[in-house]
């Protein structure tokens, strides 16, 4: 049986600690917006835990009746249950096989980005709870749903990251609890509410504007460009330059997805250097090409 000790896997993402177990990867796909799919089985071992540095989303699709944490053996896994590990928590496992399952990876940055663009609110401000051998109906299809298409197929590739990310918004809906907001709110290292209302909402009504440069943001936040980048990474949970990366290419998706303007308009109003630039940035987030984007969902 595989043994992982504590300081071995010491930071370690979820990913690398199970890749240097008896756990064997079967699939794996990049999706939109920094998230990792992994589809894994495992026959049997110990997996430990600490600080990984990203949320873990893992619904079990086969097994894990005799899997659980060191600490509380009596409580068991089984297909269709899910686990929430967030990126600060520390866990010990006890895994007996055969098990099959999925696990979503997903950045700080990524969540801080559907709390405020689903909740309206400080990122620092909403917690993930860790929640083992959990019940949720809409995850367990989820899983079965990804689980059962074509990971090597471009439509449906589309087709796993809209479940995906649907299945992200769900958890930052149902799983996500609110801790000390208004502590949150007025703590240093960050922006205050209105600030960082007053930036996001500048960033997205000049996403055609290829200069949305770190001086210009500073100052709808009337701070110095040093003061904001730190601040704005207390709050989001990414750089500036990533957050703005992210909505050029989330409204460049909305386009493709909704309009038949051509490549070089749609790249022209997301402040893209051109079409070419365009693709490869769609590309690289999606797996396929903006034409390939489209003919996914009917639209070509």
């Amino acid at each position: 049986m595989a043994h992982l000790t504590a300081g071995a896997t010491d930071q370690l993402p979820v990913f690398d600690v199970l890749g240097r177990s008896s756990a064997r990867r079967e699939r794996e796909l990049a999706l939109a917006d920094g998230l990792r799919l992994v589809q894994w089985c495992n026959h049997g071992g110990r997996m430990d835990y600490q600080r990984p540095g990203h949320h873990t989303l893992s619904v079990y699709l086969q097994g894990g009746h005799d899997t659980h944490l060191i600490e509380t053996p009596r409580e068991t896994g089984h297909p269709g249950c899910h686990c929430v590990l967030p990126a600060e928590h520390e866990s010990r496992w006890n895994v007996a096989g055969p098990l099959r399952f999925v696990h979503l990876y997903l950045s700080a940055g990524t969540w801080a980005d559907r709390i405020v663009r689903l909740l309206d609110a400080e990122p620092r401000a909403i917690t993930l709870e860790q929640r083992i051998f959990g019940e949720d109906a809409t995850l367990a299809a989820w899983a079965q749903g990804v689980a059962a298409r074509d990971w090597l197929d471009p439509t449906e590739r589309l087709r796993i990251d809209a479940l995906s990310q649907a299945a992200l918004d769900h958890l930052v809906l149902q799983a996500a609890q609110p801790r000390q907001r208004q502590r949150a709110e007025r703590s240093a290292g960050g922006l205050s509410g209105a600030a960082r209302r007053r930036v996001l909402e500048f960033v997205d009504a000049h996403l055609d504007d290829a200069d949305l440069s770190l001086p210009r943001l500073a100052a709808q936040a009337h701070l110095s460009e040093f003061h904001f980048a730190r601040m704005f990474r207390a709050s989001m949970g990414c750089t500036v330059h990533d957050w703005v990366a992210a909505r050029r290419l989330d409204r460049a998706r909305g386009l493709l997805r909704s309009t038949a303007l051509p490549l070089a308009d749609i790249a022209a109003a997301c402040g893209y250097a051109g079409a070419s630039h365009l693709s490869r940035h769609v590309k690289t987030a999606t797996g396929a090409t903006p034409g390939q984007f489209r003919q996914a969902l009917g639209l070509r």
